[in-house]
Order: structure tokens, then C-alpha cells, then sequence
């Protein structure tokens, strides 16, 4: 990418709107926007950080492609911290295509994805991770994953990062006094000071990345797959928890073939509900495929909802289902309750007693105490889908097998990058090569080199130390006119 031409796009959405948003920035913005727009006041008389009612009009032609706002905004004090117009118009497909095409044939170009943003992080308008913070904005799927990311888009885990970073260079720095110049009268540094420092950096943190998984999950939701065997309820339930007819529901075994996905938010976080095909045994060459899918898609689930049929118990399919499920979180669902009687539950429900007693303990599961209460204790989830019970009981459980019904970010630093938190892994571990440095009796000289790494780690966080290669993939995810 060039920075130092003129770029413009349209910023709003593809589709038809009430209004559409051209965006220009650069060296050449005012003088591009003097030669197209008319209105009441001149363009060179438009106050800066105005809006000014007029029209856009083709040079060559002098027709008006469309009457509109126009914002002007002077440099520095912009996104981009460049010259820039923002052009208010009718949000009609032609009518963006139009004024988009005349601008870049008055000398901009289009610009590339994620652009905008760039410029704003090399002008130091942001840092890196309040960059990458810009499009987590723009995707959040739930009130919580907004929070979070506009927290970072105001600079709360650069605070922090930098903090400990500036730690990490001044102790560099007593570091190299100490050692090349002996003979000044300073306070020497001594490897035993050194050591309890980093010792407290590293479990400052420590205490940062213990909020990644949760914060992950805040940002991009969890996974969760509907497996079972044929004509169990699957589609039903996905219907049921996205409030509206997703999957095709029929008394046909076989009915879903391929995967059906849905984002849904379940008391504050987003959930990603797959539907898969029933898995069983078929020779029918389309199901196959479906039943492979299936597969897949369990095994990189974070949460699997294994649905039961009460009315026909426990088959061998439903084993084989168990077994493929193994060292997975799991909630067990008994649907079709309203078709059985409590011996005949009953009896389902000590069959997946013994099952759940060989799960490790983390992978607790519920019961639902509804209509359906069975005589002893248990860890499965009784539902109705026809009489639409058990549904609040099961979105509490997927909450809470996750964050023990607590999704709120709160006060706490919440990382949700996983760039980010692979490189404060990366310091973090540059740290523990210094400690053992030290415990080594290596020189203070040897142990700043890893003092050094971590602080280069935390950098790249935030874009002080960062190179082209790992910006084009950042920038490369966002929108054309961000």
C-alpha cells in the first residue's frame, strides 16, 4: 500500500439502505471534493468538522448524481489524521456506484481492505491492538462482546501491555548502565534485583492472559454441535433455540443431509448452533457425505448436545454416538418425555447414569426439574420439544458449563485476541529463559537478552515492533471501506 495518494470506498454495507457512505481520504480529498460538489456555501468556505447540505455533480457532464451532506474533516484531527470527506448520500446500489466511480476518475483510488484503519495505526491515530480492535467492533454478535471490544478500541490492553513493557526496558536499561559503565557513580543493579523483578512482571502477566478464555469465547462464541441419530429432535431443537423454522423438521429419518449453522446469543454470548445429520449407518450416498460432516464437526466442537429419543430408549446407534463423543463437554437431552411414563424414563436414565459416571468429573452435566422428575439423583437434561420445555433449563447449562453463569466482562482485562495471547505467551516464556539465566549464575549482560525478547513480544502487540508480512494479514480481515 501506498500512503501518501488518495484513497476512497464506500464505508456502509452492500445492499440498498436509507443512507449510503462514500469516504475519501488523503492528500488530494479537498481538492477532489471542490471539483464535484455544489452547495449554498463554496467548499472552500466550509468550516472544518462540518456538515454542509448540497449536491454531487459530474464535471463533464454537469448532471447531479445525487443531492447529499458532505463532511469535511481536516487533518490532524481525523481517523486517518488525513484530509478527509465523508459523503452522506442515498444508500441506493447505482447511486454509491456513481459517486464511487466519479472520484476515482477525479484522481483517487480504491482502497484496499482495511486501509482506513491502517492509516490511522502508521499516522499514530492508534496502535496495533486498537486497530484490530476496529473490526472486532464491527463483528460483535452480542452486548458483552461489544463491550469488550470497544474497551480495547479505547486502549485498555494497550495500558496495560505498555506497562509492563516500559518495566521490562527501564530494567534493560539499569541493565546496560551497570555493565558498560561500572565506573559511574550510580546504583548498581544487582542479579538478585533483577531477578524479583521480572519475577513480578511475569506474574503481572500472568494475571493479564487469565482472561483469554473467557474472553474468547465473549468474542467468538462457543461451538456447539447437535449430534444424535436420525429423527431424534435435532432440527427441532436448532429451531427452537434460534426462535424461528432454520432446518426443515419432518417424521422422515434423513430429513438433514448437510450441516446447518445458526448464531444465536444465550444469556450474553454468542453461541454457534450446529445442526448435524443423524449419524447412523446408510448406504444412501448423499447421507454418507452428511454423516462424515457430522463427524467433523464433533470433534471440533467446544460443547456437544447429545439428543435421545425417549420413546424408543437407548439404541446401539446411540452408543456408537456415545463413544464417538468421547472426552468432549456433553449435555445428554431425553427428548419426547411427553410420550413416556416415569418407569419407562426411569429406566433411560440409569442406562445414562453409568454412562455419565465414566466422564470426568469437570463434565458435569443437569437435570431439568420440570414435569419430569425421576426418583434418584441425575445428570441428564428431560425435555419436551413439542411442549417447548426444558429450553431455558439447557441455555443456562451451555452458559454454565463455560463460566459458571457468570459472562459478564466486568472490571477485568479481557484478552480476546488470540494473536495477542500467543504473544504474551512468548514473553512470558522469554522471562522464564532470563530466570533460569540467573539461577545459572549466567551474567546480568546474557540475562537482558531475554529481558529484551520479552519487551520485542509485547511490542508487537501494540505495532512498536511489527512487520509488514504480520500487518497485511491483520489489516487484509477488515471491510474495504474501514
Amino acid at each position: 500500500m501506498q500512503n501518501d495518494d488518495t484513497i476512497v470506498a464506500i464505508s456502509t454495507a452492500q445492499g440498498v439502505g436509507g443512507i449510503g457512505i462514500v469516504r475519501i481520504s488523503g492528500l488530494e480529498a479537498f481538492q477532489i471534493a471542490q471539483k464535484i460538489y455544489i452547495g449554498k456555501t463554496k467548499f472552500e468556505n466550509i468550516s472544518a468538522h462540518s456538515i454542509k447540505h448540497g449536491k454531487i455533480i459530474d464535471p463533464l457532464t454537469g448532471l447531479t448524481l445525487d443531492e447529499i451532506l458532505l463532511t469535511k474533516l481536516v487533518k490532524p484531527k481525523s481517523f486517518t489524521r488525513e484530509d478527509t470527506i465523508e459523503i452522506n448520500c442515498h444508500g441506493g446500489i447505482v447511486i454509491l456506484k456513481n459517486i464511487l466511480e466519479l472520484i476515482i476518475r477525479m484522481g483517487a483510488r480504491l482502497a484496499e481492505p482495511g486501509e482506513f484503519t491502517r492509516r490511522a495505526f502508521l499516522n499514530g491515530r492508534i496502535d496495533l491492538s486498537q486497530a484490530e480492535a476496529v473490526i472486532d467492533v464491527i463483528n460483535s454478535k452480542t452486548k458483552e462482546s461489544a463491550r469488550a471490544a470497544v474497551e480495547q478500541l479505547e486502549g485498555r490492553i494497550s495500558k496495560e501491555v505498555n506497562f509492563v513493557r516500559s518495566k521490562l526496558i527501564q530494567l534493560m536499561g539499569h541493565i546496560e548502565v551497570t555493565v558498560d559503565y561500572p565506573e559511574h557513580d550510580i546504583e548498581e543493579i544487582t542479579g538478585e534485583k533483577v531477578y524479583r523483578e521480572i519475577k513480578e512482571i511475569r506474574e503481572k502477566l500472568n494475571t493479564i492472559i487469565k482472561g483469554f478464555e473467557k474472553g474468547r469465547i465473549i468474542r467468538d462464541g462457543i461451538k456447539v454441535v447437535i449430534a444424535g441419530r436420525p429423527n431424534v429432535g435435532k432440527s427441532s431443537l436448532l429451531n427452537a433455540l434460534a426462535g424461528k423454522s432454520k432446518a426443515i423438521v419432518t417424521d422422515i429419518p434423513g430429513t438433514t443431509r448437510d450441516i446447518i449453522e445458526e448464531y444465536i446469543n444465550i444469556n450474553g454470548i454468542p453461541v454457534q448452533i450446529i445442526d448435524t445429520a443423524g449419524i447412523r449407518d446408510t448406504t444412501d450416498k448423499v447421507e454418507m457425505i452428511g454423516v462424515e460432516k457430522a463427524k467433523k464437526e464433533v470433534l471440533s466442537a467446544d460443547l456437544t448436545i447429545i439428543i435421545i429419543d425417549a420413546s424408543s430408549g437407548i439404541l446401539k446407534e446411540d452408543l456408537e454416538i456415545f463413544k464417538h463423543c468421547e472426552e468432549k463437554k456433553i449435555i445428554y437431552l431425553v427428548n419426547k418425555v411427553d410420550l413416556v411414563d416415569e418407569m419407562a424414563l426411569s429406566v433411560i436414565l440409569k442406562q445414562l447414569q453409568r454412562e455419565c459416571s465414566r466422564e470426568e468429573e469437570e463434565d458435569k452435566l443437569f437435570i431439568a426439574k420440570d414435569s419430569y422428575t425421576p426418583s434418584f439423583k441425575s445428570n441428564i437434561l428431560c425435555i419436551s420439544l413439542k411442549e417447548q420445555s426444558g429450553i431455558e433449563e439447557l441455555e443456562n447449562e451451555i452458559t454454565g458449563l463455560f463460566f459458571n453463569g457468570e459472562v459478564k466482562a466486568n472490571n477485568e482485562v479481557l484478552i480476546t485476541n488470540v494473536r495477542h495471547k500467543s504473544l504474551i505467551d512468548k514473553a512470558m516464556e522469554a522471562i522464564d529463559e532470563a530466570c533460569i539465566a540467573y539461577e545459572n549464575h549466567m551474567p546480568l549482560d546474557c540475562i537482558s537478552i531475554d529481558i529484551k525478547n520479552s519487551a520485542e513480544y509485547l511490542g508487537q502487540i501494540t505495532g512498536e515492533s511489527v512487520n509488514e508480512d504480520i500487518m497485511h494479514e491483520i489489516f487484509s480481515k477488515f471491510c474495504v471501506g474501514k
